[in-house]
């Protein structure tokens, strides 16, 4: 089978993207507005950038009318967020916290989802986070304009807080204590299945 991108809709060619760059790596990002109205919710179009300067990025699109979503509207205004990890055991309070709310009403509130405070930036983090990574803005680029507009969203990591109990005996995080969520397509999520080590070669 051949695809040329140029002859599908935006929506079937996401659908064509998410079903086969998998699994994701999800980033549960939580921000502040000006108002003071903490947000939360996650993208899946997500990973690290860079050790130097550390660096996140996610990919926030417009909604179906070209209008900015909360998060990208915080974050472009305060210049900070947050990027949780989610364990398993939050997965249903992550996908509840992709619904579409008022912009004056917090997901944090809605879905009971506890937070807890940053130290270096005004967003709150999730308490029950496997890992928590602080961000200041580094730079936002768009790539289009209007409805699905997608623009990536660069964030320069200023603190990390790595609950005690996903730690291995190394003192580096444990992938499977960590438990992380991975997102496939449709409706579909995943967790750790097997895993295989390999020496790199030199």
């Amino acid at each position: 089978m051949q695809i040329d991108p140029e002859q599908l809709n935006t929506r079937d060619m996401y659908t064509w993207m998410v079903n086969s760059v998998l699994p994701r790596p999800i980033a549960w990002v939580s921000t502040r507005s000006n108002s003071g109205i903490n947000n939360l919710a996650p993208f899946s179009f997500f990973n690290a950038v860079c050790a130097r300067p550390p660096t996140l990025m996610f990919c926030p699109s417009h909604d179906r009318h070209g209008r900015p979503k909360d998060t990208y509207r915080n974050v472009e205004e305060t210049r900070e967020f947050v990027v949780n990890i989610a364990p398993w055991s939050l997965l249903g309070a992550l996908n509840d916290t992709a619904a579409s709310l008022p912009p004056e009403e917090s997901e944090f509130e809605r879905f009971d989802i506890e937070s807890a405070p940053s130290v270096r930036v005004a967003a709150p983090r999730v308490a029950k986070a496997s890992i928590s990574f602080e961000c200041t803005l580094d730079r936002i680029i768009a790539f289009s304009e209007g409805p699905a507009a997608g623009h990536a969203v660069f964030g320069r990591i200023v603190w990390v807080h790595v609950a005690d109990d996903v730690l291995g005996a190394d003192g580096w995080p444990d992938v499977q204590r960590v438990d992380p969520i991975g997102r496939l397509g449709g409706n579909n999520y995943t967790r750790l299945g097997a895993i295989q080590s390999l020496e790199r070669p030199l």
